[in-house]
């Protein structure tokens, strides 16, 4: 009604505005856009380009064939396995660490630990690297979150991966509709509700005609879906690698070529070949034909023949340029850089090496807040509340877990020159421009759990008579705060509540 009235209480037009808008005018371009245009030379280049959904584009089958590709790449193409294991560790590392920062400290000990050996119990680190490895190969990794009572844990809670090939619709038909997306059940909102995984893999040992009957509906607050979205409104992902599969090809079949052009040059050992025209005066020969030649031997040529060699034009000086150039091609989609893609920084010196690093190490520290808010902080909430039931954590019971405040540390970078960085280290904390908090969450390290370390070794020196050098005073620990700001230099302590 308002936008109604103010149409009504707008100035009416003049005699000469009515009388232009009855003049029909026109359409003139006044703007016009290259790529938008369809010629005969760019006709067959755009010729795929489509207007489809998220989820119609990335449909079963589509997910289905790039799956295989990308793990048959990976399997057989040392640089594509290189460039996913070094991704996993990176990100992963040996494992992210637990920090709660509520005001009660003895509580937070006794939780960090407790999380710590449960981890330790699952084998969580290695299963987290395979998660990462089969999001760049799947597209996305999958963990279902059950009761196991072989758990070396007060917890009898376990992570349990399955493959994305399991998760698939119960319909026959594959196409995506609106409340069922190949296997993730929505609710009306458009969040998952349910999970149907099949209980064998599709391409196991068991019977094939049953096995697409044979599936659960599990609730998504038991699943763990890890993806990349790269356009809105998609529900499944696809392999990371994907747009340097073709790359990954290219780089394969160029190098074995190569090789084949090598060898078959290097096969002939000598070529007998004259000068002398066709029926000209050189002994007759029968072409093709093949003499054993001894080692170091001396021997006479037939008439008006010549020995000699095949000169091998491979690998030409471009091999390696071109090896670089399409590996660097293919890292890019990926935010690697060719040094890290290739495990060689001989063409680097310290100043490119460090710069180039910037971005892979801003990647890391996206993919590992978004690995602590999609995968472990859902790990937590479960593994808390399963720890209220039990007697080992009765003190729990009465707490809320929407009140834990909590933080994930992951393995920190290592310098190149561990001096020139304890020197700016220094420097900061002098100056009050970082926290010890920051500076060891660089290290990936939790700085109360350091400091308590560090306490105990300087009061174990002292009893002993050694000599501890100090460059500032240490504050008592009665006078320490009870809770800590959170730490965010370098992004390599990543925080969160529980929702």
């Amino acid at each position: 009604m308002q936008l109604l009235n103010w149409f009504k209480k707008s100035k009416p037009q003049t005699q000469r505005q009515q009388q232009m808008r009855s003049v029909p005018v026109a359409n003139v371009v006044r703007a016009r856009y290259d790529a938008a245009q369809t010629t005969a030379e760019n006709a067959r280049h755009w010729a795929m380009a489509d207007a489809m959904s998220a989820d119609c584009a990335a449909s079963a089958d589509i997910r289905k064939k790039l799956r295989e590709r990308a793990r048959y790449e990976v399997a057989n193409n040392s640089y594509a396995k290189g460039i996913v294991l070094t991704m996993a560790n990176d990100c992963i590392g040996t494992g992210p660490r637990l920090q709660l920062l509520t005001k009660y400290d003895t509580l937070n000990r006794q939780i960090e630990d407790a999380f710590d050996q449960w981890s330790k119990a699952v084998n969580l680190a290695a299963k987290l690297r395979t998660m990462r490895m089969a999001k760049s190969t799947d597209g996305e990794a999958f963990g279902v979150l059950n009761f196991n009572p072989n758990v070396d844990s007060p917890v009898a809670l376990d992570l349990q991966l399955i493959e994305a090939d399991r998760i698939t619709s119960s319909s026959p038909v594959m196409l995506p509709t609106r409340n069922d997306v190949d296997g993730v059940i929505l609710d009306s909102f458009g969040n998952p509700q349910f999970y149907s995984i099949l209980r064998q893999h599709p391409g196991g040992m068991g019977n094939y005609s049953t096995w697409m009957s044979q599936y659960d509906e599990v609730p998504a607050a038991s699943v763990i879906h890890w993806f990349r979205t790269d356009r809105p409104e998609q529900h499944r992902g696809i392999p990371e690698i994907t747009p340097a599969l073709p790359l990954f090809a290219q780089l394969r079949r160029y190098t074995l070529a190569v090789i084949a052009a090598a060898e078959t040059a290097a096969d002939f050992a000598a070529v007998l070949y004259t000068d002398s025209p066709a029926n000209g005066e050189a002994q007759p020969l029968d072409p093709m034909d093949i003499v054993n030649l001894e080692k170091r031997m001396a021997t006479v040529l037939p008439d008006g023949w010549r020995l000699g060699q095949i000169d091998s034009q491979q690998p030409a000086t471009t091999y390696a340029e071109f090896k670089r150039e399409i590996l660097n091609e293919i890292a890019r989609c990926l935010n690697l850089p060719y040094n890290i893609a290739a495990c060689n920084s001989s063409g680097y010196n310290y100043a490119s090496g460090r710069l180039d690093h910037q971005t892979y190490y801003k990647s890391i520290r996206v993919e590992q807040a978004n690995l602590a808010e999609i995968v472990l902080d859902q790990i937590f909430n479960a593994w808390i509340r399963e720890a209220m039931l039990t007697p080992e954590f009765s003190i729990l019971r009465g707490l809320r877990p929407v009140r834990l405040n909590k933080g994930w540390f992951f393995d920190g970078t290592e310098h190149v020159d561990p001096a020139k960085e304890a020197n700016a280290q220094a420097k900061r904390l002098s100056s009050h421009t970082t926290t010890l908090a920051a500076e060891y969450a660089r290290q990936g390290k939790d700085w109360e759990t350091e400091l308590r370390q560090r306490a105990k070794e300087t009061k174990l020196m002292v009893q002993l008579g050694l000599t501890v050098s100090e460059s500032q005073p240490v504050q008592p620990a009665s006078s320490l705060p009870t809770q800590e700001p959170t730490a965010n230099a370098d992004d390599t302590v990543v925080n969160s509540t529980i929702a």
